[in-house]
């Protein structure tokens, strides 16, 4: 299994397991062996410039420069190679599944689970951001071939219509599963998802309850056991590319309705949920 944690604001340093991770990074640089064929690579982003919510093209180039360096580790191991699981800080770094799918080399459907449809254009420019990364794959990927977005917040569906008509022919190839419809959705009986032989997946931890994850922006009502249901579905007789997570709290940490209420609580249940994912995508990928 190859892990790669992005750390952008220093919110892993609260969680035992993510410092784990860390350490083991850190032994695997010095040569150590580690057990089984567990790699993991460990990304400080923390001084790279322009890349909170927006990212500047100065920092894709410093971001992809720095995977670069990582993956030529010199240890033996193709970090360019999928499948990996990455880590990469709150949903303000969602763009980054669209660096890391910009590397994928053959046909793929793109999952999105996410409370937000991120399909806005850029307020300004054509910068990537947190909030259009999804609108830029569909627009200038030639590999994707669905995306499914899944546990969007129904009102934000409605407001989509026109960027969703401005895609024109891809727009045919987007998927749409809204968070009033997640009770009844199931991915192996559902007509509405398409199935091509790849997968990738993208996880921002605001598409699930308070009770399960604590992130920086408002969330949905998804739970964890359906989270990993819906993945067992989906990813049943397909190859999984690559696997996304982000959706950490915010540094300045509010008390969350039905939910954590301060940041040691939050630090906790997030590490418990990150554990549990890794634990579950371990036996999945």
């Amino acid at each position: 299994m190859q892990i790669i944690v992005q750390d952008f604001t220093g919110v892993y340093s609260e969680q035992p397991f993510m410092q784990g991770l860390r350490d083991s990074a850190r032994r695997l640089e010095q040569g150590a062996k580690l057990e089984g064929d567990e790699q993991i690579r460990w990304l400080d982003c923390t001084q790279i410039a322009g890349t909170d919510c927006y990212c500047d093209d100065e920092a894709v180039a410093e971001i992809n420069k720095l995977i670069d360096e990582s993956l030529c580790c010199g240890c033996g191991t193709d970090f360019a190679t999928p499948p990996a699981i990455h880590f990469f800080d709150n949903g303000n770094y969602h763009y980054m599944s669209k660096l890391w799918t910009d590397r994928v080399q053959e046909p793929f459907d793109l999952v999105v689970f996410d409370h937000h449809p991120d399909m806005q254009p850029p307020r300004f420019g054509d910068i990537l951001s947190c909030g259009g990364w999804v609108k830029k794959v569909l627009e200038e990927n030639k590999f994707v071939r669905n995306t499914i977005l899944i546990g969007v917040a129904d009102h934000l569906v409605e407001e989509l219509q026109e960027d969703i008509a401005s895609l024109g022919d891809r727009a045919s190839s987007l998927v749409i599963v809204k968070e009033s419809e997640l009770s009844s959705f199931n991915p192996r009986t559902s007509n509405l998802v398409p199935r091509t032989s790849n997968l990738y997946l993208s996880i921002d931890k605001d598409v699930l309850s308070p009770a399960d994850a604590a992130t920086n922006w408002d969330q949905g009502s998804l739970t964890f056991e359906a989270l990993k249901s819906i993945i067992t579905e989906l990813s049943q007789d397909r190859k999984i590319l690559g696997i996304d997570i982000c959706g950490e709290r915010a540094q300045e940490f509010k008390p969350i309705e039905n939910g954590a209420q301060t940041a040691q609580e939050a630090d906790e249940l997030n590490n418990k949920l990150n554990q549990e994912l890794v634990e579950f995508l371990r036996c999945e990928v």
